[in-house]
C-alpha cells in the first residue's frame, strides 16, 4: 500500500540558482471528488496514471502507474472534461529532502506552490527561507481544485 505525506506552502522567493532540474508537466483529472482523484500526468517525456484518496490528516493514499503515450494522449482528449494543468515542477535539494517548487502556467499562471513529502507526519524537517507559509490544509491550492477554480479567478 502506498501512503502519501505532503505538506505544501507558498513562496517568498523563488530560488532558482537552488534548482537542481526541472520538469514540464501536463495533468489532466479523470474523476474529482472530495475523497478520490484519478489523475493522468504527463511529465517531460514520460506518462503516469495515479488514483489518490482517503486523506487522513496530511497522509492519504496513493497508487501511480507508468502508462504508454498513447494511452494518456486518449485519456486527456476523451476522459480530462475540465482541461489540463500546466506547471513546470522545479526539483530543490535541502537537509536531506527534496522540495518540488510547482510554477503554474495558463489560468495558473503567477502561483507557485512548494511541497515537501514525508516518511512520516512527525518527520522533522528545516524549513528554507524562501518558503513562505503553510498552506496544506488550505483545499483552494490543491491541483485538483486548481483546474475547477483558477488562480486567475481569485483577484
Amino acid at each position: 500500500m502506498a501512503i502519501e505525506i505532503e505538506r505544501k506552502f507558498l513562496v517568498k522567493k523563488i530560488p532558482f540558482n537552488f534548482v537542481k532540474y526541472s520538469a514540464k508537466i501536463r495533468q489532466g483529472y479523470i474523476m474529482i471528488d472530495k475523497t478520490q482523484v484519478i489523475r493522468v500526468r504527463e511529465k517531460d517525456d514520460d506518462y503516469f496514471l495515479a488514483i489518490k484518496g482517503n486523506k487522513i490528516g496530511i497522509s492519504r493514499f496513493e497508487f501511480e502507474y507508468q502508462i504508454p503515450k498513447e494511452d494518456a494522449k486518449e485519456l486527456f482528449k476523451n476522459f480530462c472534461p475540465l482541461g489540463l494543468i500546466e506547471k513546470t515542477r522545479h526539483y530543490i535539494d535541502n537537509d536531506n529532502h527534496t522540495w518540488e517548487l510547482d510554477e503554474f502556467h495558463g489560468r495558473n499562471n503567477g502561483l507557485f506552490v512548494v511541497e515537501i513529502e514525508l516518511q512520516s507526519e512527525n518527520d522533522n524537517f528545516s524549513i528554507p527561507d524562501w518558503v513562505g507559509i503553510e498552506v496544506t490544509q488550505e483545499e483552494k491550492y490543491y491541483n485538483m481544485n486548481l483546474i475547477q477554480n483558477p488562480y486567475d479567478t481569485w483577484h
